[in-house]
């Protein structure tokens, strides 16, 4: 479709799902929200994790379930907030993790987007919320669709990582073709769940392990 602005290289793979009957109806539903409501990210913002990470170029995919709601947060990529905001509890645990698999300090901002660049496609089950309304555009199209990129780029690519915190991201890899990917699971990075498995899984450097052992060059997580 015309109006949705994605990278060229994700419109040339996931072209026939822009044409379906639900992702013309979830466009629809997505306009009108923005027309009347305050949603989140800004509408230039809603494909930015596609724009920053290329279909090319995606090394690593992350998977997260909705854009965080309130003022100034949400900017296109799972887990990230834009620089000047408070870290969310779940990123703050992220780097946690992060300083101690790698030994290095922690980044000191939230915003994701030299991960994005490097090849880390952060991505977000829904893609849109109403602000203060966590999981208000669940169910109305946005999860089917990035089911199918899941599966394009499980389906079309070798050799990628998926990092998968929590059993809303496990359920939804179950797409993911073992045999042609290296997948990553752990607990939530969220302080709920932190405790029961995601601190000390390590999955920064076990994907840095995994790129380098293809001769794929790794993520400078620390940037």
């Amino acid at each position: 479709m015309s109006q949705v602005k994605i990278d060229t290289s994700w419109r040339k793979v996931l072209d026939q799902e822009f044409g379906r009957e639900y992702f013309r109806k979830l466009i629809k539903f997505v306009k009108a929200e923005y027309s009347s409501q305050t949603i989140y990210p800004l509408g230039k913002n809603i494909f930015r994790a596609f724009e920053l990470c290329p279909f090319n170029q995606v090394k690593v995919v992350i998977i997260g379930q909705d854009h965080y709601h309130g003022p100034g947060q949400a900017n296109g990529l799972c887990f990230s907030v834009n620089n000047g905001v408070q870290l969310p509890p779940s990123l703050r645990n992220i780097y946690k993790e992060l300083a101690s698999d790698l030994g290095t300090p922690a980044p000191q901002t939230g915003e994701l987007e030299n991960w994005s660049k490097q090849g880390v496609l952060l991505l977000n089950a829904t893609l849109t919320v109403r602000a203060n309304q966590a999981g208000s555009h669940q169910k109305k199209g946005w999860e089917q669709f990035t089911d199918a990129v899941i599966k394009t780029i499980s389906n079309q690519k070798e050799n990628v990582v998926f990092i998968l915190w929590g059993n809303y991201a496990q359920e939804k890899g179950k797409v993911i073709d073992l045999h042609k990917h290296f997948v990553i699971t752990s607990a939530h990075p969220s302080p709920l769940s932190a405790y029961n498995g995601f601190f000390g899984s390590k999955p920064f450097s076990k994907t840095n392990d995994f790129l380098l052992q293809h001769l794929i060059k790794p993520i400078n997580w620390s940037f």
